[in-house]
């Protein structure tokens, strides 16, 4: 699987998140955090490396009482609207995304169903309805038929989200 991560992917994230990437050997680390020690986080970026009996890009982030991880991050999707990278990975129909806020927030839904990213939400239930809304916005950059996709993509553009 090839990296998602190149130099021009960090520089995006550093505007995004208003610091300097540290590299530390192939890797990068964001020290994200506010004036409440709550909210403080560290993201780390490992592109290209050893996932058991592969290679891919795992994203890791340390928070004041966790730690979260998402193992072959397969793309990422930057909204400067709502101040926030959403990187997420898919496998067999289920995606696993986790959300980085400049703020210091992060947040993690794992295994969620493909078919509610681009689904009704009005036809969920609160409790699942919030994990659908959040990970819509990867839908621009899942594989998708090709005229649904070119339509998924002028949306978010006009919406502010970039790709």
């Amino acid at each position: 699987m090839p990296s998602v991560f190149k130099a021009s992917d960090i520089k995006k994230l550093e505007k995004l998140f208003g610091v300097q990437a540290k590299p530390m050997g192939p890797n990068f680390r964001f020290e994200i955090a506010m004036r409440d020690p709550a909210r403080k986080l560290a993201l780390e970026i490992y592109p290209k490396t050893r996932i058991g009996e592969g290679k891919g890009d795992l994203i890791s982030v340390y928070t004041v009482n966790a730690h979260l991880q998402l193992h072959f991050c397969s793309g990422y999707v930057i909204s400067e609207i709502l101040g926030e990278v959403t990187f997420v990975g898919e496998s067999g129909g289920k995606l696993s995304g986790l959300i980085i806020e400049k703020q210091g927030g992060c947040s993690l839904f794992a295994n969620v169903d493909r078919s509610l990213v681009s689904g009704d939400f009005t036809r969920l239930g609160p409790e699942v309805m919030l994990s659908g809304i959040a990970l819509s916005l990867t839908d621009s950059i899942l594989d998708l038929p090709a005229s649904r996709s070119s339509r998924v993509r002028k949306a978010r553009r006009r919406s502010g989200v970039r790709t």
